[in-house]
């Protein structure tokens, strides 16, 4: 069964250098309140780090569809995110996948 077709769905998994993990955390924190205030597509971030791991970054991302991560990745407050913690950064793998169960509350 396939559900939500159009959605883009990611998981991005990010290692973060620890010196820095404090500067990297507020700019992420800006980052996913402006993606997810500012633009109709970003449908949800969620940003969680491995337990007892906090340099290793997780991040739920759901877009309305392809467009929609076409203009993310092309905002000011996206590009200032990653032009601002590229240094910080030591290893991001992007996780494309199908998702089966989408639900909050």
């Amino acid at each position: 069964m396939k559900t939500n077709s159009e959605k883009i769905v990611r998981i991005a998994e990010l290692d973060i250098d620890p010196a820095q993990i404090d500067a990297y955390l507020a700019l992420l924190t800006e980052e996913i309140e402006a993606s997810v205030e500012k633009e109709p597509g970003v449908l949800m971030l969620h940003a969680v780090s491995v337990k007892d791991a906090v340099e290793k970054v997780r991040i739920l991302e759901v877009y309305a569809n392809r467009q929609a991560y076409e203009v993310h990745i092309q905002t000011p407050h996206f590009l200032k995110y990653k032009t601002l913690t590229a240094g910080m950064v030591t290893s991001l793998n992007l996780v494309d996948v199908d998702p089966i169960v989408l639900a909050a509350k």
